[in-house]
C-alpha cells in the first residue's frame, strides 16, 4: 500500500527534467581503476591531506560512503547503518535510533562526528535518539569499529566506535583563475510509508586559493508510519503491545516529527601543510512521540510521551597540520562547544495532568592528537607513534513541572530528571605505538590513563544524598598482523576498555521501556576485555571473517526492585508495573560471536556484497532466587536486547553513463533469548520476536555533479517485520525518492 500524497510528490519528481552535460563516472569522477583495486568499504585516504580523525585500520570496521546513503536512501544517520556486518539498529520510536555494536548500544558504544564526543555525562543505558540528531546530508562517510576501542577514545567505547565525518568543503579547482566560485544545489526527498516530504539547500564557496566555505539548511515533515502490520509474539501468537495501531491497522501511532537543520563548515589553508577550520551543526527536532509510551502497554490510548525538542548544537575549531618532522609528523587539535537539549511532555488527559520536563548539557572539550614519522631502528624494523590528550566537561540543568490541567494550575518539582546544576568531567592522555616488522609483521600495541569525575548536589526533599566520585582508570590493546600474502592479512587482537558511571547511571530518574528506572550512586566503573582472531582479503575480491569474545567485569545491569524501594516524590516510579535499579553484576557477563563480510567486482558492472553476524550474551541472574527452592531459578541469564542471527545482501549494477539500479535483502533469525527485563518490555512481543526477510530494489541516475536522481522502492513484499527490542515496525511497502539539482546553469 503507497499514500497516495507522498506517492504524487514522487511522481512529480520523477517528471522533473534531467539535465545532462559529457557523461561523467557514476561515482562522480573517482577513477574506476583505483577504485577496483581497494576493498569495497575501507577507506580512502587523499594524498596531502592533514590528517583527520581515524579508526584503527587493524580492527573489525566498515565504512558507509555519500554513495552509498546516495544510493540506499536511508531515514536518518542510524538508518544508514542497516548494511554494516556486526551492527544492528533498533528503534524505540519514529524519531529515534541506536546501533547495536556486538551486542552493546547507548553508553557502551561511542558515537563521534569529526573526532569530537557526541556521548556526555546524561547518555541513556539502552537504546537513545543520539545519533538520529547527525543529519544525515552533511555527512561524507560513516566509519564503524567493532570491539573496545577506549585507549583512543576513552569511556564508552566497551562495544565499539561510530565516527561520522561531515562532507568538507572543496577547494578551487586547480588551474581556475576565477576569484570565488559557488556550486549550489537544491535537494528534495520524499518517501510514502510516512507522507515524508523535505529538501535542503546547500552550497561550496571559495574564496581565492585558501578559503573554502560549505554549508546549509534544511527541513522535513515526517507524518505517521504506515507498516505491513503488526508483528505477533512467538509464544502467543498475539500482536506486540506497542505501538498502538489506527483502525486500518497498518498505520502505527506514536510516530511522526518536524525537523530543521543548518551548518556552516569553513575552511582557510594556512599553507600547503596546515589548515584551520570553523564550524557549526544545529539539529532542530519536533513534536516526536516516544512510540512505545504514546500510548504505553495498558495506558489509555490518549497518553502520550512526546519530544517536544530535541534539540543539538555544536560549535568547534579544528587546527590541524603535516609539518613532517621526526616527532610530530602530522597533528590535529579541536576546540568545541556542544549542547543538547530535550524537552519532553507526558499527556494524561483522562487524569487531567502533563508531566513535563526539560534536560540541557552544555559540554566544552579540547583535544590534541599527533603522528611521529616512522623511525627505522634498522632495515627490518620500524616504528610510529600517535599520542594524545583530550579533555570534556558537562555542565546539567534540569527541571520538571507538574501541570494539572483541569484548573491550569502548574508546579514546578523538586528535581528534574537529573539533578540541576550537576557535572561531568572525562578525559585521557593515549599513547600508541605500530611496529613493522620484516614487511610481513604488524606489532600494534598502546595505553591511556583517562580521569573521569562526577558530581551531583544533594536533594533532600527527593531522598538524593549528593554524588561526589572520580576515577582514573588506566586500559590498553595488543595486536599482531601477519601479511600472510599481498592479499590476505591475518589479525589477532586483545583489548581492555571501560565505561565509568555518568549521571544517568548515578542520579537519573525515569521511564524506560521495562519500566521505572531510579539512581544508584554507588556504581563503579564497567570494564570489558575483548579477545578477537580475523582474516582480511583484499583485492577485487574483498572478504572478512572475524570471531571475538568479550567479558564484561561489573556490567551495569537492571536489577527489580519493589515499590517499597521507589525514591520519595516519584509518583511514576509507585505507578509503573515494574521497578528497577541499575547494579553492578557480581559475575562477568559475556558475549561472543561471528561476523562476515563479502563483497567482489562482477563482469558488466555488477557488485555483490553480503554480510552475516551472529552474537550470543549472557550474564548473572541479579533476580533474588525464590524462597521456594523448588521453583525454577537460574543462576546464569541472557543479557538484554542481544540482535539475533542478521544479516545483509546486495547487488548493483552500475553504467559509466550514470544508470545504477540494484537490489538487496535484510533479514533476521527469531530471537527468543530474552533476558529477564526483556519479559516486561512490551517493545519486545511475547515470547520473542519473529524474524523477517525483507527486499528492497533501487535505481539511480546521475550526471557528475549536476544531477542525482535516487529511488528505491522498499519492502516489496509489504511484509510485517521490525527489528528486535524495536517499538517501532519497519515501513509498508513503498517509494522512497531523492532528486539533487546542481547547478544546471553551467550548461
Amino acid at each position: 500500500m503507497i499514500r497516495p500524497r507522498a506517492a504524487a510528490f514522487c511522481l512529480l519528481v520523477l517528471a522533473s527534467p534531467a539535465f545532462a552535460e559529457d557523461a561523467e563516472p557514476a561515482d562522480g569522477g573517482t577513477d574506476a581503476a583505483l577504485v577496483e583495486d581497494l576493498p569495497i568499504y575501507e577507506t580512502i585516504v587523499t594524498a596531502g591531506r592533514p590528517p583527520t580523525p581515524r579508526l584503527d585500520e587493524e580492527r573489525a570496521r566498515s565504512r558507509v560512503t555519500r554513495d552509498d546513503m546516495e544510493r540506499r536512501l536511508p531515514r536518518s544517520a542510524p538508518d544508514a547503518l542497516r548494511y554494516e556486518p556486526g551492527v544492528f539498529v533498533q528503534q524505540t520510536a519514529h524519531g529515534q535510533g541506536s546501533a547495536f555494536i556486538r551486542g552493546l548500544t547507548g553508553q557502551q558504544t561511542l558515537l563521534l562526528f569529526d573526532g569530537i564526543r557526541l556521548n556526555n555525562g546524561t547518555y541513556r543505558q539502552g537504546p537513545n535518539q543520539y545519533f538520529f540528531t547527525l543529519d544525515s546530508q552533511t555527512i561524507d562517510s560513516i566509519e564503524v569499529e567493532r570491539g573496545g576501542a577506549s585507549t583512543r577514545w576513552g569511556s564508552d567505547a566497551l562495544g565499539g566506535a561510530i565516527l561520522a565525518m561531515p562532507i568538507e568543503p572543496a577547494p578551487r579547482a586547480p588551474g581556475a583563475t576565477d576569484l570565488a566560485t559557488w556550486d549550489p544545489h537544491l535537494v528534495l526527498r520524499a518517501a510514502s510509508a510516512d507522507e515524508e516530504e523535505g529538501g535542503r539547500l546547500a552550497t561550496n564557496l571559495t574564496l581565492g586559493e585558501p578559503f573554502a566555505f560549505y554549508g546549509g539548511f534544511g527541513g522535513r515533515n515526517v507524518g505517521l508510519l504506515e507498516s505491513g502490520g503488526p508483528v505477533r509474539g512467538l509464544s502467543s501468537g498475539e500482536p506486540a503491545m506497542v505501538p498502538r495501531f489506527a483502525d486500518d491497522g497498518r498505520t502505527q501511532l506514536g510516530t511522526g516529527f518536524d525537523e530543521l537543520t543548518a551548518d556552516g563548515r569553513a575552511l582557510y589553508r594556512i599553507s600547503s601543510a596546515q589548515r584551520a577550520t570553523v564550524a557549526a551543526y544545529a539539529y532542530r527536532e519536533y513534536d516526536a512521540p516516544r512510540t512505545d509510551q504514546c500510548p504505553a502497554a495498558y495506558a489509555p490510548w490518549d497518553e502520550c510521551l512526546r519530544y517536544d525538542e530535541q534539540f543539538r548544537t555544536l560549535v568547534y575549531g579544528a587546527w590541524e597540520g603535516e609539518p613532517h618532522l621526526a616527532g610530530l609528523d602530522g597533528f590535529r587539535a579541536t576546540l568545541s562547544w556542544q549542547n543538547q537539549r530535550e524537552r519532553r511532555t507526558r499527556e494524561r488527559p483522562s487524569s487531567g495532568v502533563e508531566n513535563i520536563g526539560r534536560d540541557m548539557v552544555d559540554t566544552v572539550g579540547v583535544t590534541v592528537a599527533a603522528r611521529t614519522q616512522r623511525a627505522a631502528a634498522a632495515r627490518w624494523l620500524g616504528f610510529t607513534f600517535d599520542y594524545g590528550v583530550d579533555t570534556y566537561h558537562d555542565m546539567v540543568s534540569s527541571a520538571s513541572w507538574i501541570t494539572f490541567t483541569d484548573v491550569g494550575y502548574t508546579r514546578e518539582l523538586d528535581r528534574g530528571q537529573y539533578v540541576d546544576g550537576s557535572r561531568y568531567t572525562y578525559g585521557g592522555a593515549f599513547l600508541d605505538l605500530s611496529a613493522d616488522l620484516l614487511e610481513r609483521f604488524v606489532l600494534r600495541g598502546g595505553g591511556r590513563v583517562s580521569w573521569i569525575a562526577a558530581r551531583a548536589p544533594a536533594v533532600p526533599e527527593t531522598g538524593g544524598d549528593g554524588v561526589s566520585r572520580a576515577w582514573a582508570p588506566v586500559v590498553g590493546h595488543a595486536g599482531l598482523e601477519v601479511k600472510a600474502a599481498k592479499w590476505l592479512s591475518l589479525l589477532g587482537n586483545y583489548d581492555r576498555s571501560f565505561r565509568a558511571p555518568n549521571l544517568d547511571d548515578l542520579t537519573a530518574r525515569q521511564q524506560t521501556g521495562p519500566g521505572f528506572q531510579f539512581e544508584n550512586p554507588k556504581l563503579e566503573p564497567e570494564t570489558a576485555d575483548t579477545y578477537e582472531v580475523g582474516a582480511r582479503v583484499t583485492g577485487k575480491v574483498t572478504a572478512e571473517l572475524w570471531l571475538f569474545r568479550t567479558l564484561i567485569d561489573g556490567a551495569v545491569v537492571k536489577r527489580p526492585m519493589s515499590v517499597a524501594d521507589c525514591p520519595p516524590d516519584t509518583p511514576q516510579c509507585e505507578s509503573s508495573w515494574t521497578r528497577l535499579m541499575l547494579v553492578n553484576a557480581d559475575d562477568v557477563s559475556e558475549i561472543h560471536g561471528v561476523e562476515a563480510y563479502l563483497g567482489a567486482f562482477l563482469p558488466a558492472g555488477f557488485e555483490t556484497r553480503l554480510t552475516a553476524a551472529w552474537t550470543w550474551g549472557e550474564g548473572p541472574n541479579m533476580g533474588d532466587p525464590p524462597s521456594d527452592p523448588s521453583l525454577p531459578y537460574d543462576e546464569r541469564v541472557p543479557l538484554s536486547r542481544i540482535p539475533p542471527l542478521n544479516g545483509t545482501v546486495e547487488l548493483l549494477w552500475r553504467h559509466a553513463g550514470g544508470l545504477s539500479a540494484g537490489a538487496s535483502l535484510r533479514w533476521a533469525a527469531a530471537q527468543d533469548r530474552l533476558a529477564i527485563a526483556d519479559l516486561s518490555d512490551a517493545r519486545i512481543p511475547e515470547g520473542g520476536t519473529p524474524g523477517f526477510a525483507v527486499m528492497d530494489l533501487r535505481a539511480g541516475y546521475r550526471r557528475g555533479d549536476l544531477f542525482l536522481l535516487s529511488i528505491a522502492l522498499e519492502n516489496v513484499f509489504d511484509s510485517a517485520y521490525r527489528y528486535h527490542g524495536s517499538a517501532v515496525n519497519g515501513p509498508a511497502r513503498g517509494l522512497v525518492l531523492l532528486l539533487d539539482l546542481g547547478p544546471i546553469w553551467r550548461l
